[in-house]
């Protein structure tokens, strides 16, 4: 029986075990940047990608290392290719011959 200031449960969890409950967790951002980064090949490349490539960096815990999930490694590198080719066909329509002068 818990007396006066006396609980069941002093310490329910150590600090270290405990995470914050109000952001998306790794999974969802591995398959939000898969997504984005599967769209993003077919329309407005130049947002999805860099979202993509954001969204599956953020799932593998900002680093290389340690377990990765599926899912977002194939975000950051369907992404980044993305992303290239965005840049790629903005440099290749304002080239030189854009203008229509020659």
């Amino acid at each position: 029986m818990a007396g006066f200031g006396h609980t069941t449960r002093k310490h329910p969890r150590s600090r270290g075990r405990t995470r914050s409950r109000t952001g998306p967790d790794r999974a969802s951002l591995g398959i939000i940047g898969l997504i984005c980064a599967i769209v993003g090949f077919f329309a407005l490349r130049i947002v999805l990608g860099p979202a993509a490539v954001v969204c599956g960096w953020l799932a593998m815990g900002r680093r290389w290392t340690g377990t990765q999930s599926v899912p977002a490694l194939v975000a950051v590198v369907l992404g980044a290719i993305d992303t290239l080719l965005a840049v790629v066909w903005l440099v290749s329509a304002a080239g030189p011959f854009a203008g229509g002068a020659f």
